[in-house]
Parts: structure tokens; C-alpha cells; sequence
């Protein structure tokens, strides 16, 4: 699944998350936009969740932390590495 490689870095609070929009998919019917919240924790280990948003729903679902890296790069090619039945099976496993 192709997503964003570029996104513009300000000067921020370490503790603050890092939001980065993945593509939209499409499952049972509608357009559900994914996002990859991104932190680092007090080990200075990059954790990440996914993030569903229906358009007809107004709370996100969310996964737990289940990605990883001692690298921001590093969790963010796992993710990049995962195809559209991936997050379709994950956002399904929220329902």
C-alpha cells in the first residue's frame, strides 16, 4: 500500500504523538480513513497505533500500541510494509 514518505517536521514536545495519514481504504461499503499515531516513549522506543475513522461515525477506533522500533524509520517501514487486507482485517478485529 503506498502511503506518505514525506512530512514536514517542526520543532515539538518528544511526548507529543506524530499523526501521519495513510491512504483510504474501503470496507463494507465505506470510506474509512486511516492514520498512524506515532510517540516515543520514556525508553526512547518509537510505539505506533492505527487509527479508523468512518465517515459516518464520530469517534475514532483505535488499536492498541502494536507497532515498534528503536527507529521512527524503523516502525514506519512495518507499516508501510502492510497491504490493504491487513488494516481491513485489523479494523475489523475493533468491531
Amino acid at each position: 500500500m503506498p502511503a506518505q514518505t514525506l512530512r514536514t517536521t517542526l520543532a515539538r514536545d518528544a511526548r507529543e504523538p506524530v499523526l501521519l495519514d495513510l491512504p483510504t481504504i474501503t470496507y463494507a461499503g465505506q470510506s474509512l480513513a486511516i492514520r498512524l499515531v506515532l510517540r516515543l516513549d520514556e525508553q526512547r522506543i518509537w510505539r505506533g497505533k492505527l487509527q479508523f475513522q468512518a465517515a459516518e461515525v464520530d469517534v475514532p477506533r483505535e488499536t492498541f500500541e502494536i507497532f515498534c522500533g528503536a527507529r521512527e524509520q524503523d516502525l514506519w517501514e512495518s507499516v508501510r510494509s502492510l497491504r490493504e487486507h491487513h488494516f481491513r482485517d485489523l479494523y475489523r478485529s475493533l468491531e
